[in-house]
């Protein structure tokens, strides 16, 4: 059975968190101290000249990205979110260096809560590029990543990034270049999304008199509740359009 709120109950349960573009490190000088770039890159093309197809791809990917980790809380500087195609080829070159695209962002209400996003040279990622992501996670005091690689890693890498997510205590989100080329949220057939926090989560089971496994599940490995990084036994509420009720409210608990 599905748990439903009438739409106009108000439950206070906004997730959205307060943006302070003061804190969005992208291209982050932290980062750069830890890599060394390669030189003689393409020089930045005139005004006006075309992204190649590897640099429009990174474009997309990388806007995705950021809409993404905003959704989730993380300080997003809106001159780098409405960021033009004409000026990411101007920064980046027409065949960008995927290690220059790197970022470092801290939670808007949580500052040592960071994520560290990292684009991978690699084909296929193996076990070395892996060793060396949770290096720089180690330096730089983040507990969160996004590794977005080109096609896939190899099994012995999956398995070391279970063994360094058990050992490290952190969580690394392996995502494909083609899983980020449009944001899936804003697709006219995906509901409203919000997950709620730990206080609205009790709220409105106290409310209800519900316990956890009484709600409806979404799988942790939805591609939704991937796009929101959900954890196992956060609750989010979707909100669809009702031809009949206006709105219907219903809520799910990520297992």
């Amino acid at each position: 059975r599905r748990f439903t709120a009438h739409p106009q109950q108000s439950h206070g349960l906004s997730s959205q968190c307060p943006r302070n573009p003061k804190k969005c490190f992208v291209g982050d000088s932290r980062m750069a101290g830890l890599q060394e770039m390669d030189e003689g890159a393409d020089p930045a093309p005139s005004a006006g000249e075309e992204l190649s197809t590897t640099a429009s791809r990174l474009y997309r990917i990388r806007k995705t990205t950021l809409k993404m980790l905003g959704q989730r809380g993380y300080n997003i500087d809106e001159t780098v979110m409405n960021q033009s195609a004409n000026d990411f080829a101007a920064q980046y070159g027409r065949e960008p260096d995927r290690r220059s695209l790197q970022m470092f962002l801290e939670k808007a209400d949580q500052p040592e809560n960071q994520i560290m996003v990292f684009f991978p040279e690699d084909e296929k990622v193996g076990v070395k590029p892996i060793k060396e992501l949770t290096d720089q996670m180690t330096q730089l005091g983040a507990t969160r990543a996004l590794m977005i690689v080109k096609h896939d890693v190899t099994p012995f890498a999956k398995q070391a990034i279970a063994v360094c997510q058990a050992q490290q205590k952190i969580t690394l989100e392996v995502w494909r270049e083609s899983d980020l080329l449009v944001d899936i949220t804003e697709h006219e057939l995906v509901p409203k999304h919000e997950v709620l926090d730990d206080q609205a989560k009790r709220e409105l089971l106290k409310q209800y008199r519900l316990k956890p496994g009484q709600l409806p599940r979404i799988q942790h490995k939805d591609p939704v509740a991937r796009y929101y990084g959900m954890e196992k036994g956060q609750v989010v509420k979707i909100t669809r359009d009702s031809e009949t009720a206006g709105r219907y409210v219903t809520y799910r608990i990520c297992v």
